[in-house]
């Protein structure tokens, strides 16, 4: 297999832009109406996954046992949409046959015979890691929304209740489809830590366009049934017994994960009277999407936990202003600290930048970045990651 044609290949075609997807979906369609009906109805956002996942995925073949892990978690993460080994077959056949139209004379037997090589690779990847998924996990977990407070002009508060049990770790992800928007799926986290009930609690930001942020704040009611996807991620998860101190920077709604990780270390301090030292700077645009200040100022009072608010657009506001990730890395010494940012992409790649800048080393700084993993029929960024640009 030549991956130095597959990927040369793959940029001339990416070139033509919007209408790469479009042809595929349209020859997807035409070929094999039946497939239709897995998609949403609106496919603007989706035409822009398949150019991500297909341009990764073709970037990174020649280094397989890198990539592996991204291609497996695509294939768990089709389950949700009824994805069985039957349709790769179709969908192989649209993408010959897009790359051929793009690459007219360029398109000769021995790259359809790399192309058709690499695909199969990949898709017997996806299949594998979908069938042993199935042997231990449901496709999507049902959960019955039991509680909705309006907690700002754009933040509303969810508690949901899974109908069996769900699993996840303090600091991971999953995907929700709400009734209100069928197929489109979006990334949020729980704000809080596993609980003995099994209630999921999620803060869900209003987003100029976003189609499912918009129902689920306007829209959404007690008595909804929605649908979770596996719990994914593992940068923002943390072992009960962590030693090394935590710097914490989030930006919006990006606060949720990190807010069920300090739930995580508050619950080991209460039982052991040890826990590390955190500092949380949590970053808004106006001082009224503080919307966890009184939870978290009363956290304030544990010898182990500080809190500072970060306003970026309100100079009348009394503490500390400017981009959360500047304020933070200006703040103290984190050198030894473990970083975890979450918000928006913008907001992550700034904070990153500043706190390297200031000292940090890379290695400790985590945060999440799902890409096109995952990103099936819904987006990692509406920005259905939590975040506001801060």
């Amino acid at each position: 297999m030549d991956t130095a044609a597959l990927q040369s290949s793959w940029q001339i075609v990416a070139k033509s832009g919007d209408d790469v997807p479009l042809f595929f979906y349209s020859h997807l369609f035409l070929s094999h109406p039946e497939l239709r009906e897995m998609f949403p109805i609106s496919m603007a956002a989706q035409r822009d996954k398949l150019v991500g996942a297909l341009g990764r995925i073709v970037s990174e073949v020649d280094r397989l046992e890198e990539v592996a892990p991204f291609i497996q978690q695509l294939g768990r993460e089709h389950r949700r949409f009824s994805v069985v080994a039957e349709h790769y077959g179709a969908v192989g056949a649209s993408l010959l046959a897009t790359l051929k139209h793009f690459l007219g004379p360029a398109w000769t037997p021995d790259l359809a015979a790399d192309w058709s090589a690499a695909y199969g690779l990949i898709a017997r990847t996806m299949v594998q890691a979908a069938e042993e998924a199935a042997n231990t996990s449901p496709a999507w977990w049902s959960a019955d929304v039991t509680a909705i407070e309006r907690r700002t002009l754009d933040v509303s508060v969810l508690r949901l209740q899974p109908h069996e049990r769900y699993d996840y770790r303090a600091g991971q992800s999953f995907a929700m489809e709400v009734p209100q928007r069928p197929r489109l799926w979006r990334y949020f986290s729980p704000a809080n830590a596993p609980r003995r009930d099994g209630s999921i609690e999620l803060h869900v930001q209003l987003v100029d366009g976003g189609q499912v942020s918009t129902s689920i704040v306007r829209s959404t009611k007690v008595g909804d049934t929605v649908r979770l996807g596996a719990p994914i991620g593992t940068a923002l998860t943390l072992p009960n017994d962590i030693a090394t101190d935590l710097l914490m920077v989030a930006g919006g709604t990006g606060l949720a994960p990190l807010r069920a990780v300090l739930e995580q270390v508050d619950r080991r301090w209460q039982v052991t009277g040890e826990a590390p030292r955190v500092h949380l700077f949590h970053g808004v645009r106006v001082s009224w999407s503080l919307y966890e200040r009184e939870l978290l100022t009363q956290l304030a009072h544990r010898p182990w936990f500080d809190y500072t608010e970060v306003v970026s657009d309100d100079p009348s506001f009394p503490g500390a202003r400017g981009l959360v990730g500047a304020v933070a890395a200006r703040s103290g010494d984190w050198r030894g600290r473990t970083a975890l940012v979450c918000g928006s992409p913008a907001m992550v790649e700034h904070a990153v930048a500043k706190l390297t800048e200031a000292g940090v080393t890379r290695e400790h700084i985590r945060f999440e970045s799902f890409g096109a993993a995952g990103d099936a029929n819904q987006s990692q960024q509406e920005p259905g990651r939590q975040g506001d640009g801060q």
